[in-house]
C-alpha cells in the first residue's frame, strides 16, 4: 500500500480528455444541424408543390366574365319596373274605391253646376287642402273642404280645375257633399289622371250651394 503523496495527473492527460468530449459534442450538432436542414428542405418542397397544385390553369377557362357594372344595371332596370308597375296598380285601386264611395254625389254636382254662372254662391264655403302622394298610390289628388255656414240643411256641387304652369286647365272634377247639416262638414276627394309631370295646380272654378 502506497503511503506517498498523490501525483496530480499530466497535463497531456488532461488535453485528451477535452478533445475527446469536444468531438463528441460537435458530432452530435453536425447531426442535428443535417436533420433540421433536410426537414426545412421537405417542407419547402410541399409548399412548393401545394402552390402548384392549386394555382388556377386561366388557359382552360372559356368565354368572358360578366360586368359588374353590367350586372348592376339589369338589377336596377328590373326593381324599376317592379316599382313602377306596383304604384300604377295601387292608383288604380285607390282611384276605384274613391269613385265607387262618391259616383253618384259627384254626378249630381256635375249636373248641378251645368247651367250656374260666375262661380256660384258657395266659394266661400270651400277650401282646398293638398294630398301626399304617398297616401293616393302616386295620383295627383286634392281634399276638398266643405262646411255649411248657413242655418239650413244643403248640398254642395264644386268644380275643381287642374292648371299647367301657364294657366292653362288641362283638366276639370266634380266632387259634391249631399244633405250637411248646419257647421256639418264634408271632405270629398279630387282626383287628376293626369301623369305626375308636368306638375299641376288644383283650384276651385265653381261652388254652389242648393
Amino acid at each position: 500500500m502506497r503511503t506517498g503523496p498523490l501525483r496530480p495527473k499530466s497535463p497531456s492527460r488532461k488535453r485528451s480528455a477535452a478533445m475527446a468530449v469536444t468531438g463528441i459534442l460537435v458530432a452530435a450538432l453536425s447531426a442535428v444541424s443535417l436533420v433540421s436542414c433536410g426537414s426545412d428542405d421537405d417542407d419547402s418542397g410541399d409548399t412548393a408543390a401545394t402552390r402548384t397544385r392549386t394555382a388556377p390553369n386561366t388557359a382552360d377557362f372559356s368565354g368572358t366574365a360578366p360586368s359588374a357594372l353590367e350586372s348592376l344595371a339589369e338589377s336596377v332596370q328590373a326593381s324599376l319596373s317592379a316599382v313602377a308597375s306596383s304604384v300604377s296598380a295601387r292608383a288604380s285601386e285607390f282611384e276605384a274605391s274613391v269613385s265607387a264611395e262618391v259616383a253618384r254625389a259627384n254626378a249630381a254636382a256635375q249636373e248641378q253646376l251645368k247651367d250656374v254662372e260666375g262661380r256660384g254662391n258657395a266659394t266661400a264655403d270651400v277650401s282646398l287642402t293638398g294630398k301626399p302622394r304617398a297616401d293616393t298610390g302616386g295620383l295627383l289628388a286634392v281634399v276638398v273642404n266643405i262646411t255649411n255656414s248657413t242655418d239650413q240643411t244643403a248640398s254642395y256641387a264644386v268644380q275643381v280645375d287642374f292648371k299647367d304652369s301657364d294657366g292653362n286647365v288641362v283638366e276639370t272634377r266634380y266632387v259634391g257633399a249631399e244633405d250637411l247639416e248646419p257647421g256639418e262638414r264634408a271632405q270629398p276627394l279630387a282626383i287628376s289622371r293626369k301623369p305626375p309631370e308636368p306638375q299641376l295646380t288644383a283650384s276651385i272654378a265653381k261652388a254652389q250651394r242648393y
